[in-house]
């Protein structure tokens, strides 16, 4: 069995996830086989792993840092949050089934043997295994059943170092609140601890150091700046849309409203980076903007719940003016399936709701059904003739005059659909910007002129980039040892 190390945070959002990736590259950099584990995730960021299931985008991005195929065993629990049903259970890349926030902590339990087979799997292939938790250890509320944490690390022997985030406030007393707080059996897990996101002069936190060893005997295993290259990552908690919008002179504005079960919004990271695009994610109460070029409708994890949502916020409305004054529109997957007529969901699987009328943008109609396309996928686009590659993991079967249009072959089947006068498509393909072909035949169709940057290897040197500035500000001593 592998070494394994394992980061828990004092809270959620403390840099975690890039932190495990950094670790992960910077492992791999000096030559170990190393693989990245996450007991329990719940994001709707969803990605396909290369043995075909679902897992979070997260340890996805992870495995690339590792430079290992991603496998369902690296997220074993994925947590999907929908609308009045819960939240949907992915088990070992499947659909396990449904539960609401209080049945689901009766349920952890029996997830525990299926978390703890994973590990072995994950372990077995390789020399270490940096292992990330969720939410923090401190939620002593939920501790019983716990697979996520302590649970996990106490019953897989792992020893854990806790992330405090500084740039929030009050991490000293994060770190020695959840020292006192902790059963012992949990405590003696804890080997020491990061301070994450910090700004400024770092010998400013020396004091602070020695405070926190005072009263918890732990030992700093380093000060961590905000990482430059992090920003370059994909982002997992919808959390930070807020923070990745951009606003400027760019010739193109892009506006994407944030549905509340927003899904796959990494899809929007390679317009992002892109220099004379405006990347806007509209909050509900603001009305999209009108000098927007492009609206892009996102993913979503309950198309009809957030259909709802969609027109009580007056986006309808707002969507009807931009494609009369001439704009664009393009709908991902959930996003796509809005633009239709209708919507019916006969069996009730997302909801109460079993049909409701969509945005009329496309001449198409959406039944949801029970059976789950997830596929990793090569395809190719119509409009421009360019080769795509990008993933599927939808519900529903999409049928209309406008699919005799469609927008892309995925696998030699077409897909999507294109309306008449060609300003409103969608597909169920993720992943069709980070296509750098089709990105730059996009923006040359608005008169802009891409970056032509690889938005591949951008993510892959802001990884490498994410590693060396590790290895240069975390214990020489402590990496010594992780890393052999």
């Amino acid at each position: 069995m592998a070494r394994a190390i394992m980061l828990q945070g004092t809270g959620s959002d403390v840099g975690k996830t890039v932190l495990v990736a950094g670790l992960c590259r910077l492992a791999a950099n000096r030559g170990l086989k190393v693989a990245p584990f996450k007991p329990q995730n719940m994001s709707n960021n969803a990605a396909v792993s290369d043995d075909g299931g679902e897992i979070g985008r997260a340890q996805w991005l992870q495995a690339w840092a590792a430079r290992m195929p991603s496998s369902v065993h690296m997220n074993p629990v994925l947590l999907k949050p929908q609308s009045d049903v819960g939240s949907q259970i992915v088990l070992q890349g499947k659909v396990w089934g449904q539960a609401r926030g209080r049945d689901y902590q009766r349920l952890k339990p029996q997830l525990l043997d299926a978390v703890l087979e994973s590990f072995s799997i994950v372990g077995k292939q390789a020399d270490l295994v940096i292992v990330e938790g969720a939410g923090s250890p401190a939620e002593i509320n939920l501790r019983a059943g716990d697979i996520a944490n302590m649970g996990f690390a106490t019953r897989a022997g792992v020893p854990v170092v806790l992330v405090g985030d500084i740039d929030r406030g009050g991490v000293i007393a994060s770190l020695v609140g959840t020292h006192t707080i902790l059963p012992e059996e949990d405590r003696r897990m804890i080997s020491g601890y990061i301070i994450n996101k910090f700004r400024g002069d770092v010998s400013l936190f020396d004091d602070g150091i020695k405070a926190v060893e005072g009263f918890t005997g732990w030992p700093c295993f380093g000060v961590v700046p905000w990482l430059k290259a992090a920003v370059r990552l994909p982002a997992e908690d919808s959390v930070v849309l807020e923070r990745l919008s951009r606003s400027g002179s760019g010739a193109l504005k892009v506006a994407v409203p944030m549905l509340a079960r927003i899904a796959n919004f990494d899809d929007l990271d390679p317009l992002a980076a892109e220099p004379e695009v405006d990347l806007v994610f509209v909050r509900p109460g603001e009305a999209l903007p009108g000098d927007a070029g492009l609206v892009v409708l996102p993913g979503s994890k309950s198309t009809i719940g957030d259909l709802a949502d969609f027109r009580a916020q007056g986006w309808d409305r707002d969507l009807e003016r931009h494609v009369r004054r001439g704009g664009r529109v393009i709908g991902l997957c959930g996003g796509y399936q809005m633009l239709g007529r209708k919507v019916y969901d006969p069996l009730g699987i997302e909801g109460s709701t079993t049909e409701i009328e969509g945005l009329g943008l496309l001449d198409i109609e959406t039944e949801m059904a029970p059976e789950k396309t997830v596929c990793n996928s090569a395809a190719w686009s119509v409009p421009y003739d360019v080769a795509l590659s990008g993933y599927e993991i939808h519900l529903g079967v999409t049928s209309g005059n406008d699919c005799a249009r469609p927008f892309v072959t995925i696998d030699g089947r077409p897909d999507g659909a294109i309306s008449g006068d060609g300003r409103v498509a969608g597909t169920y393909l993720h992943g069709l910007f980070g296509s750098d072909a089709y990105r730059a035949r996009l923006l040359e169709s608005f008169g802009i002129t891409g970056s032509r940057e690889s938005y591949r290897q951008r993510v892959d040197t802001a990884l490498d980039e994410v590693a060396a500035e590790l290895e240069n500000l975390l214990d020489r001593n402590w990496l010594a040892q992780l890393l052999g």
